[in-house]
């Protein structure tokens, strides 16, 4: 029995992915033109989103790397199955499904309806509602978000946002 400690755990791979690829997309928002028409440009959202992912990427592989300086490697190692390995991605191709039909969604149904629909949906995903209260605070979750969102870019940004071919909404 070895007594030698793994560098990073899954967490820690999948964060260090994350932080490389979201850093390499963020470095390719900066090279795309303004848009005289509106106040900001293009790359405004996906550096926001992008600047985000790559910090929680980066927390990751740090609480990841922490984790593994505390466990011995053996422990980790007499509990591995495969099964064990693949069962926590089943979520996040199920999150990834789930925003492709999203992206799909808003040409028929439009932005609003199309982003109430994802939330709520992925919030079902997260975290199964299992009483009306539960079913209540996706409801108001959804709509809130679907709203907000709304607001600050088509209001406040002056980003035009799909609208719906089926909905004109």
């Amino acid at each position: 029995m070895s007594s030698e400690r793994s560098f990073l755990g899954k967490d820690g791979w999948a964060g260090l992915v994350v932080l490389i690829f979201s850093s390499v997309l963020f470095l390719l928002t900066i090279g795309l033109p303004d848009m005289p028409l509106v106040p900001v440009g293009p790359g405004f959202y996906p550096r926001i989103v992008l600047g985000l992912t790559a910090f929680l990427g980066l927390w990751l592989l740090i609480a990841d790397y922490r984790l593994q300086q505390r466990h011995d490697a053996q422990a980790r190692l007499s509990t591995f199955r495969w099964i064990s390995i693949l069962s926590p991605y089943k979520a996040v191709v199920m999150h990834f499904a789930l925003f492709a039909v999203y992206i799909a969604a808003m040409a028929p149904f439009g932005f609003r309806l199309s982003s109430f629909a994802y939330v709520a949906a992925s919030s079902c995903l997260l975290d199964p509602p299992k009483s009306a209260k539960a079913w209540l605070r996706v409801l108001v979750l959804a709509s809130v978000a679907a709203f907000v969102t709304f607001f600050i870019f088509e209001r406040y940004l002056a980003v035009l946002l799909p609208r719906g071919r089926w909905t004109s909404f």
